[in-house]
C-alpha cells in the first residue's frame, strides 16, 4: 500500500480554517472596523515594535500566515481541479498550490527575522 501526504496536507487545511475562522475576524474588526471609526485607539509605534520584539510572537504570526495559506491552496486545489475538470493535473496543480503555500510561509519567516 502507497503513503500519499494527503492526510497531513488535510490536517493543514483543517488547522488553517480553525485559524482564520477565530482570528481573522477579530483582527479585521480591530484593524478594518473599530480603529478606523474611532471606537478603540490605534496602538502607538512603540507597542506594535515591542509587541513584535518577543520571539513568541513572531513565531506565532507565521505559524498563523503558514496555516492560512496552507488552507487557501488546499481549497484553491480541489475548487479547481472540480470546477474546470481538471483532475488530470493534480500533480501539477498540487505543486504549484502547496509550493505556492511554502514559499508565502518562507517569506513570512524571513520577514519576521529581518524585523529584529
Amino acid at each position: 500500500m502507497r503513503r500519499t501526504p494527503e492526510p497531513y496536507l488535510w490536517l493543514l487545511f483543517s488547522g488553517g480554517g480553525v485559524v482564520a475562522a477565530l482570528l481573522l475576524p477579530v483582527l479585521v474588526l480591530l484593524f478594518g472596523v473599530l480603529m478606523p471609526l474611532g471606537v478603540v485607539d490605534w496602538p502607538a509605534a512603540e507597542h506594535l515594535r515591542a509587541l513584535l520584539d518577543s520571539p513568541p510572537v513572531r513565531v506565532a504570526l507565521v505559524v498563523v500566515v503558514v496555516l492560512c495559506l496552507f488552507h487557501a491552496a488546499h481549497r484553491v486545489r480541489h475548487t479547481s481541479e472540480e470546477l474546470f475538470g481538471i483532475a488530470r493535473f493534480d500533480v501539477v496543480i498540487a505543486l504549484l498550490c502547496y509550493g505556492g503555500a511554502v514559499a508565502g510561509g518562507v517569506v513570512a519567516a524571513v520577514l519576521m527575522v529581518q524585523m529584529s
